[in-house]
């Protein structure tokens, strides 16, 4: 039997008659999580329970977040700070850390980063690196802005508008990798994390709680006031995030979003292809809860997700479908789900309805 018809391309063509990939079809079309939304606040404390259980795995234990301040950079009307600090598995991740010149508490955002099958930046595919950072890293982030970002540093534009901001390098990405890792190596990494007890996704969602907390923890932040933000991969950790931990203001979550069945269990959809997969995968929860189950803990506070009818990798569809499913998680309102042009990327537009957005949560 090829291997395809397993990875990607389910009961396509002549497979079509193989066992095993009848057997997968029908696991599909009976799929139903146990802990499907409904409207009731048992099903919230239930839900969020579980998910927070399978989700973060080792979470964060509460301790002191050793922080180490490594470079500085004045830029007018704000610093820029590149630290170093200490993730939920006890390694180092290094940071990038935007204040407003002017005294605080300011708002924050946390920046969460794509995936993207480039792992030698992280943060600063979110952030402008630091002049006294390598060559090398500069011109990757410039490549990447250029490519999804219009050429626009999205923690520029926010701390200008008086949000401190914070990016922290994902395990497996920027100073958390290796020269030369690659595509193929993912899946040993989540190999060896399993063989340890743990699982890659819920190691990142483990430091992006630790990363909030941080956040809550510094003087210069008003601790009421810290939204998530993310595109892609980030985005998936942006809902994710604000869905596990209730003090998370708002979210900004761009292009990751449907639903498993007729939505990313699909021929030749990425998630069935293993290796980058793993990154957003937590064993067991798909039993409980769905992608939108999951982003439902976010209500009823704002969330805005984006999504693109061009996004080869969420089809619009089911894009579609998710966001009718979570709309009704917010019968008061605060949910939007926004259209956007241009497919897989977050664009010069986009940001401005992105920013706007959140500019109007401030003036309530």
């Amino acid at each position: 039997m090829q291997r395809r018809g397993l990875i990607g391309a389910l009961l396509c063509g002549p497979l079509a008659a193989e066992p095993l990939d009848a057997w997968l079809l029908s696991r599909q079309r009976s799929y139903a999580a146990r802990l499907a939304w409904r409207p009731s606040a048992s099903w919230r404390s239930q839900a969020l329970s579980v998910a927070r259980r399978l989700i973060l795995q080792p979470g964060d234990d509460g301790r002191a977040i050793d922080t180490e301040r490594l470079a500085t950079e004045p830029r007018g009307d704000h610093v820029a700070h590149r630290l170093r600090l200490r993730m939920a598995l006890g390694d180092s991740a290094e940071a990038l850390w935007l204040l407003p010149a002017r005294p605080g508490p300011h708002p924050a955002v946390l920046l969460l980063h794509d995936h993207g099958a480039r792992f030698d930046i992280g943060a600063e595919k979110l952030v402008r690196p630091l002049a006294s950072d390598a060559p090398a890293v500069q011109e990757a982030a410039g490549h990447w802005v250029a490519r999804y970002f219009d050429g626009r540093f999205v923690g520029e534009a926010l701390v200008r508008q008086g949000y401190a901001v914070l990016a922290v390098d994902a395990l497996g990405w920027g100073s958390r990798s290796r020269p030369g890792f690659a595509r193929d190596d993912q899946q040993a990494l989540a190999a060896q994390l399993m063989q340890l007890g743990a699982h890659w996704a819920g190691v990142i969602a483990s430091d992006d709680l630790r990363s909030l907390r941080w956040l809550r923890e510094r003087s210069e932040v008003d601790a009421r006031r810290i939204a998530v933000f993310g595109f892609s991969m980030g985005a998936f950790r942006a809902w994710q995030l604000a869905a596990l931990d209730e003090g998370v203001e708002a979210c900004i979550a761009a292009h990751w979003m449907a639903p498993r069945r007729d939505g990313l269990l699909r021929p030749g959809e990425h998630t069935l292809l293993g290796q980058s997969a793993f990154a957003m995968l937590h064993p067991g929860l798909a039993a409980e809860l769905d992608h939108p189950d999951v982003a439902a803990l976010v209500a009823p506070r704002p969330f805005l997700l984006m999504g693109s009818p061009q996004d080869r990798l969420f089809p619009w569809d089911a894009a579609q479908r998710a966001a009718a499913q979570l709309a009704q998680a917010w019968p008061q309102g605060g949910f939007r789900f926004e259209s956007t042009r241009g497919g897989h990327q977050f664009g010069a537009e986009a940001q401005a309805a992105a920013w706007a957005w959140l500019r109007s949560l401030r003036e309530r």
